[in-house]
């Protein structure tokens, strides 16, 4: 296990890995302005073996009910790899292997892998979860936090902090989020923000971020659901994912030692 940074680098295009931090982006700089929230708990981290919440913790796996821990009382949230040290596998100068065994308290053994690769103008994440001999239901996703403003100068042809991002997307229904920041199995038609809700996009996710007159980031990602959380004055997440928030339950996936999950998605920019 390494708890040092990795730094990958293509064109003006520098990404920070942390592996011993929950195998997380720490950092995406473009021409050297940093795009993602910087802060131990921030970056893009994975979200697997679950994303978002799960009620109660409480999930069914085959007869057995299992019971994570209530890290976001009354619910589980997030998973349980952001928490862990990853183990680099192999790296280059633009591309890294990251991997980590599921551990207590998730009760199936289990690995998963990360790969990231940069060019000068995308990030792809790619992550894979492998059942070694006992199957489970599981789900990928990331949770990026990308600054709401960009600061000083360096992106584009603006001159100092930029306005603050604009989020574009076309969802096909957003899910209704009951009292508990749950689904409630309801679509409706999408509303307007602030948002922390989770949408479907049964085409592929593709959201759009645009800091006037500084960047253009696309969001992509050939899964369906993604949520987005713009309730913080600091940053804005956009979070592809292969299910919805207590999909564990509601939208299982399950997990064979002769059938991975495996999702991507990928970030590209331009400047403005």
């Amino acid at each position: 296990m390494s708890s040092e940074e990795i730094t990958l680098a293509a064109g003006d295009a520098e990404v920070a890995l942390a592996p011993g931090n929950g195998g997380r982006v720490a950092g995406l700089r473009v021409g050297g302005v940093e795009l993602l929230r910087q802060g131990e708990r921030f970056g893009c981290f994975p979200m697997v073996p679950w994303c978002g919440r799960i009620r109660d913790g409480r999930f069914l796996s085959g007869l057995a009910v299992q019971q994570m821990p209530l890290n976001a009382p009354p619910n589980a949230i997030h998973g349980t790899a952001r928490e862990g040290a990853w183990r680099v596998a192999s790296h280059s100068a633009t591309e890294a292997v990251l991997t980590y065994d599921l551990v207590e308290p998730w009760p199936y053994p289990g690995r998963v892998t990360q790969v990231v690769t940069l060019t000068p103008d995308t990030l792809t994440l790619t992550m894979s979860v492998e059942a070694y001999d006992s199957s489970f239901p599981a789900q990928i996703g990331w949770h990026p936090w990308f600054n709401r403003k960009l600061a000083g100068v360096g992106v584009g042809d603006g001159d100092g902090d930029s306005e603050d991002v604009r989020i574009d997307f076309t969802p096909v229904w957003q899910e209704e989020r009951g009292a508990d920041h749950l689904p409630t199995g309801k679509r409706l038609n999408p509303g307007p923000g602030p948002w922390d809700d989770c949408f479907g996009m049964p085409d592929g996710v593709d959201v759009t971020l645009t800091w006037p007159e500084r960047l253009e980031l696309k969001v992509a990602s050939r899964e369906e659901w993604v949520v987005i959380y713009d309730e913080q004055a600091e940053a804005v997440c956009v979070e592809p994912q292969t299910g919805p928030p207590n999909g564990l339950n509601t939208h299982p996936r399950l997990v064979t030692p002769i059938d991975p999950l495996e999702a991507t998605t990928t970030w590209s920019w331009r400047r403005l």
